[in-house]
């Protein structure tokens, strides 16, 4: 038997579509699994240790999904909360461990170290947990683990990341409390492809996900949606990096969810490149349910727009706002400020014309999050010791650790770039601001688009809003 954990305590609660999935695939192995969500616990180290007192599995699995909160200047690290998991995991049972998860794929062998788990999966997990299961009641070759990351000796061994071509994957989301979750504003998602072949120079996805577009058949898409409408789940979101790559597959996904009538019974949230972006998918999205599409538009001045390699323009940023508008979906933007090259004479003209353009609101984050194997990281490799770099903020001094929150922000915008944003933003409620650094003990008021912890937000899913959480803080901003 195998006992599978949810890690992640950050509230609002996002369910953890990962298990459901795994566990599809680990029944269809005809593997028992047993799942422990401590996010849903009342006492979540009360009811790990009640757990272990009645259960003795074979393999233990621990999901990461998120390495930290992933804005400057909060930069909460939620590794401390993964390390003191593992060793209450450790104290209460003799069966390895195993991490795995979005967050972990990402740091995989220095978190491995650190948290001193026995194994790892780096990339997708439902094979190579069936096959690591295999392998411990078997012969123990490791080698054989898609993805795995193993001890040998004093040596950590990383096999090639477990990126199939092709994830036919089917789950009846039964595995999860996902009702539960909903009742709680939790968001409930559904992937329809994993993976990005794009080289953004900050993104992680296909560091984590792998470099290439594996898609998922439409018909499985629109049944698992489907399956969580019966469930009373009637808003959903994508979590697929960009919905519109590639568009042949995001229409058929659209014309599936037509074809069962499920516009009519929930709505739904996605990302989007904003190019290439056509009236005939907008419209398609729109029948199919969509209400609120979150573009990766990162910034307008075509400097900035070239140093992030982004393919799109201003005039395509326009032209996004037209069809959404044209088709009566919300629109947000997602603003990275401060990234190399940049001034402020670039980030006064891109604040400048997203305000003309008038999305339904904008996320103006300030800092760039530098992990390992991206564009950036090389980039900032090249610029000298990372220590002396006046670009990077982080909150420890010393040697730095790329596992700790690491940021990156042009030291051409001053020694106050978060006021400087706000300066320009003004009143403006469209725009969520960056978080000003405080060098007080108590932090500074949060007004920015930072879900964990969020009191406003907290607040509103506690009154039964439902939705994408930065449509929900819009609403609560602007209020329309």
């Amino acid at each position: 038997m195998l006992t599978l954990i949810n890690t992640n305590r950050m509230t609002p609660p996002i369910a953890p579509i990962g298990l459901d999935y795994i566990a599809s695939a680990l029944r269809a192995s005809k593997l028992d699994v047993e799942l422990v969500d401590l996010c849903l616990a009342t006492d979540p180290e009360a009811e790990l240790a009640a757990y272990f007192r009645s259960r003795q599995p074979e393999l233990v699995g621990l999901t990461f999904r998120n390495v930290e909160d992933c804005f400057w200047p909060s930069a909460r690290s939620f590794l401390p909360v993964l390390e003191r998991d593992v060793a209450a995991v450790r104290a209460a049972t003799d069966a390895p461990i195993v991490l795995g998860g979005v967050g972990y794929s990402l740091f995989a062998a220095q978190i491995l170290e650190r948290s001193q788990a026995d194994f790892g999966i780096r990339g997708d997990g439902e094979e190579s947990l069936a096959v690591l299961m295999a392998e411990l009641r078997g012969d123990r070759n490791w080698s054989r683990v898609p993805g795995l990351v193993y001890r040998e000796g004093a040596v950590i061994r990383t096999n090639p990341p477990a990126w199939p071509p092709s994830v036919p994957w089917v789950s009846r989301r039964d595995f999860v409390a996902n009702g539960v979750y909903f009742q709680r504003g939790g968001q409930l998602g559904v992937e329809g492809k994993r993976g990005c072949p794009r080289r953004c120079i900050y993104c992680a996805d296909p560091v984590a996900k792998g470099t290439t577009h594996r898609l998922r058949d439409p018909a499985v898409v629109a049944e698992e949606m489907d399956v969580l409408v019966h469930q009373g789940v009637d808003v959903i979101h994508f979590c697929d990096p960009e919905f519109n790559l590639p568009p042949q597959h995001a229409q058929q996904v659209c014309e599936e969810l037509i074809r069962r009538n499920l516009g009519d019974r929930m709505r739904w949230y996605a990302y989007l490149a904003v190019v290439p972006l056509s009236d005939r998918l907008v419209r398609l999205m729109r029948a199919a349910g969509c209400v609120g599409i979150n573009f990766t538009s990162d910034a307008a001045h075509p400097a900035m727009l070239a140093a992030y390699r982004q393919p799109h323009r201003a005039e395509d940023l326009a032209q996004a706002v037209t069809l959404c508008r044209r088709h009566g979906i919300t629109v947000m933007f997602d603003m990275l400020l401060g990234g190399p090259g940049e001034t402020p004479e670039t980030l006064a003209e891109t604040i400048a014309v997203f305000q003309r353009l008038d999305p339904d609101c904008a996320g103006a984050a300030l800092g760039i999050r530098v992990y390992p194997d991206t564009p950036l990281f090389a980039q900032v490799l090249a610029e000298g010791p990372a220590e002396d770099n006046p670009n990077l903020r982080r909150g420890s001094s010393g040697p730095v650790d790329w596992l700790e929150p690491t940021f990156y922000v042009s030291s051409a915008l001053g020694p106050e770039p978060a006021r400087r944003v706000r300066e320009l933003i003004g009143d403006d409620a469209r725009f969520f601001p960056p978080q000003l650094e405080t060098s007080s003990a108590a932090p500074a008021a949060a007004d920015d688009h930072n879900y964990s912890d969020n009191r406003t937000l907290t607040e509103a899913l506690a009154a039964g809003q439902r939705g994408a959480y930065w449509d929900i803080l819009r609403r609560a901003r602007v209020g329309r």
